[in-house]
């Protein structure tokens, strides 16, 4: 039986103004490489570059059956994924108040992608020292000056 791959990945989302110009990165890492995703949008809002993170970090994924600790600053996403999408899909893609889902299609997405893999999500304070959501953001922000990124690196083994 094959050992379950183990990936962390950190997202966050950028945005300048709200709506306005934005970016959302990806960093994934597994004992042999980090990869880093980023991308810019020019009319966009923080919550579409958050999801977008997520959905671009799972994604890049191949296969299926990951064990996949996903980190992130927003409480409104990790809530989302971790409490309210059950009672959303129930409701035919509405909140509780009845209003529908913003970004349904992200959210519908990110739903079809947590099947395909094990999915821990958990919320880190943002800019509070966390490395790998500094290492997100500080990507995000730098895909909003200068568009799209896409970096891999080795990770050197111990010993």
């Amino acid at each position: 039986m094959a050992q379950q791959r183990t990936i962390t990945l950190h997202t966050d989302g950028a945005c300048k103004g709200n709506p306005g110009p934005g970016a959302w990165a990806a960093i994934l890492e597994d004992d042999e490489k980090r990869l880093c995703l980023a991308g810019r949008v020019f009319a966009t809002t923080n919550q579409e570059m958050e999801l977008t993170a997520v959905v671009r970090g799972l994604k890049i994924i191949k296969g299926t059956g990951a064990r996949v600790f996903l980190y992130m600053d927003s409480e409104y996403i990790v809530r989302g994924i971790n409490e309210w999408l059950p009672g959303w899909k129930a409701r035919g893609w509405k909140k509780s108040d009845k209003q529908p889902v913003a970004h349904k299609e992200l959210w519908q997405e990110l739903d079809e992608l947590l099947k395909k893999h094990e999915v821990i999500c958990e919320w880190v304070r943002g800019h509070n020292g966390h490395a790998g959501n500094e290492a997100a953001d500080a990507l995000a922000n730098r895909a909003l000056k200068v568009g799209a990124i896409r970096e891999q690196e080795a990770i050197a083994s111990a010993g």
